[in-house]
């Protein structure tokens, strides 16, 4: 038993190595350390300037602990057919988890407390001695292993293993990872979940239901009812509109709203493949060329959408036409450019 989840654990750090490398690409490095460096920047500025007003920062040091505090799930590595070829290891399957939830104890609390000391010099300047450090990275560590106790203890009833419940909690945390692999590269094993919401059909009138928009108004409606395609595009949208409003200087803003509209288009060119699974969209008498030529329109579309929400947190007019401009090029010279080699 503890061969076959090592087994499985081995299986799925070797995923990591897989798509690591797409995210630790050059340009993506080269983001995180200009923002790295910016952000030592200003971290050193505060140190240096503190404000008189000391509210803001203990406000936003408890929302970073808290935000810590809820970082990570425990392991288990369960499949589906578990419930069935394991039942009547019950009793071993139960210690692994408790296993794996010391393992995850132990790797964020570490994480955890890694960040926290490098506020130590803040909590200086804010007056607190190291004893009212020492207490607040001990608090942290207890309540981590309170709620990682807790994550673990949710997964069983009356001593036994809650089956279903624990298949998919494994699951939606293995799923998360691919999610966020996703951003970066094609993925596969991810599962995508549908909602009708009918409350967005009125979006569907947008697009007219004529021969030359089918593939259109296809896109449009997976779009609207899957969770992926609209929960990223409201998540990267909100995070390049925090970077333009947030972050005063425009170059750094700019780059990084650059990175998050790039993530979001190159994601969303999967639209193409969306229907290939549904075989009577293949009966559709409608080239290929229609397909392609409606997902560019489509994509269109969600660009000036973007931008209508991002022009409203442009706090300079240098900024406003650096969005201008990253969006002209992502929607006239990259969207094309890349349609072409993926799709072709």
């Amino acid at each position: 038993m503890r061969q076959l989840f090592k087994q499985r654990r081995l299986t799925f750090l070797a995923l990591h190595r897989k798509y690591l490398p797409y995210v630790l690409n050059d340009h993506f490095v080269l983001v995180l350390v200009f923002l790295l460096g910016y952000l030592l920047y200003q971290y050193s500025q505060l140190l240096n300037h503190l404000p008189e007003n000391r509210f803001p920062i203990i406000l936003v040091i408890m929302v970073l602990f808290l935000f810590l505090l809820g970082l990570g799930k425990p392991a288990t590595y369960l499949e589906p057919a578990d419930q069935h070829f394991l039942l009547c290891q019950e009793r071993y399957v139960i210690k692994h988890l408790k296993e794996s939830g010391r393992r995850s104890f132990y790797i964020w609390s570490g994480l955890g407390g890694l960040l926290l000391l490098l506020l130590y010099p803040l909590f200086l300047k804010l007056g607190f001695g190291i004893v009212t450090f020492l207490g607040v990275l001990a608090l942290f560590v207890s309540l981590k292993w309170i709620i990682q106790k807790y994550k673990v203890d949710t997964l069983l009833a009356e001593g036994h293993l809650d089956w279903d419940k624990a298949i998919a909690y494994e699951l939606e945390r293995q799923q998360g990872v691919l999610k966020f692999y996703a951003l970066f590269t094609s993925v596969k094993g991810l599962s995508s979940k549908f909602k009708n919401r009918r409350y967005l059909n009125f979006l569907l009138a947008i697009f007219p239901k004529k021969s030359n928009n089918l593939w259109l108004h296809l896109y449009a409606r997976a779009f609207l009812r899957s969770s992926d395609y609209l929960g990223l595009f409201f998540r990267l949208t909100v995070l390049s509109c925090l970077s333009l409003s947030l972050i005063k200087n425009p170059y750094l803003a700019l780059t990084l709203a650059l990175v998050w509209n790039y993530l979001l288009f190159f994601q969303v060119l999967a639209l193409y493949h969306h229907y290939n699974y549904y075989f009577m969209a293949q009966l559709y008498p409608k080239t290929k060329h229609l397909k392609k030529k409606n997902l560019l329109l489509f994509l269109r579309y969600l660009s000036v959408l973007a931008f209508l929400f991002q022009a409203i947190f442009c706090h300079e007019l240098i900024i406003l036409g650096g969005v201008t401009i990253i969006m002209l090029f992502l929607s006239f010279v990259y969207l094309p450019y890349k349609m072409k080699n993926i799709i072709d």
